[in-house]
């Protein structure tokens, strides 16, 4: 499988905004900025590992901003997530910025399921190394520690999750998780480019509409090498790579514990109170 990522004129996406050293220093790396695959890997895992996946802003009424200074000010400047949008746009501005040829694409999530859906899932090609990688920070669902060899059958175990990347056709490709009893799809992509206004687009649905999930209920994720973390509406789930899980309720008055304590997300007193109705 070959795609070559289209040459980025830096006003389309503003990279050249960005504040590199900022980013770095918030997901705590100080090592290799060479665009090769190690550093693929080990900026992935930082990010992930850091930054949660999260839609509070959706549930406030506020605009969620794909500009470079409105991602960078949200999950750089504070203590806060996001959703696939502004992790992944976010994450291919560094990855640009340090030499990486970068794609940005668009998905139908599945979580399961083979019925065909919108697009509304934001997601990157990257090539390092030579070879083309499936970067993605931003995945709400079970969101992957490092990428995964953008090519068909390839597998990858991520301390104890495993992924695959499948053909499967028409030019789309299937990212997949295992599970105890077998793999499980999470979302289908093909290789179309993306571009500010095609994100605009899929942005203010997934934001606004009445059919989209994240209008609806607190969502929260933060994946680890050992366990995942996941907030939906007031349970709250713990699981692990063997399938195995716990869950609990989660009290008004300790939401905000949870949200800072598990997820690294840090809310005013009022914001709190808003999202938790």
């Amino acid at each position: 499988m070959t795609a070559t990522a289209r040459p980025q004129l830096a006003d389309e996406w503003g990279i050249e905004r960005l504040d590199v050293d900022a980013y770095l220093d918030r997901i705590g790396h100080r090592g290799d900025r060479a665009p090769t695959v190690d550093t693929l890997r080990t900026l992935h895992r930082a990010h992930v590992t850091t930054i949660p996946f999260e839609n509070l802003d959706v549930l406030l009424g506020r605009r969620i901003g794909l500009d470079v200074d409105s991602l960078q000010h949200k999950l750089v400047q504070q203590p806060r997530g996001g959703y696939c949008y502004e992790h992944n746009l976010l994450f291919a501005a560094l990855l640009e910025r340090l030499g990486f040829a970068v794609r940005r694409l668009s998905g139908r999530v599945r979580n399961g399921r083979d019925t065909r859906r919108p697009r509304s899932h934001a997601t990157l090609w990257v090539e390092a190394d030579g070879r083309p990688w499936l970067a993605d920070v931003g995945f709400g669902g079970e969101r992957p520690l490092e990428p995964v060899r953008f090519a068909d059958g390839a597998t990858a175990a991520q301390g104890g999750w495993t992924y695959r990347v499948d053909g499967i056709g028409d030019g789309e490709w299937l990212l997949r998780s295992l599970h105890p009893d077998g793999w499980f799809d999470l979302y289908a992509v093909d290789l179309s480019a993306q571009y500010p206004d095609d994100f605009a687009v899929q942005n203010h649905y997934t934001a606004t509409h009445p059919d989209s999930p994240f209008v609806t209920r607190i969502i929260a994720q933060h994946t680890a090498p050992d366990v995942r973390h996941t907030l939906l509406g007031d349970e709250l789930r713990a699981t692990y790579p063997d399938g195995s899980s716990e869950q609990r309720h989660v009290e008004g008055g300790e939401l905000a514990e949870v949200l800072r304590d598990t997820f690294g997300i840090g809310l005013e007193p009022a914001d709190v109170a808003a999202v938790g109705e």
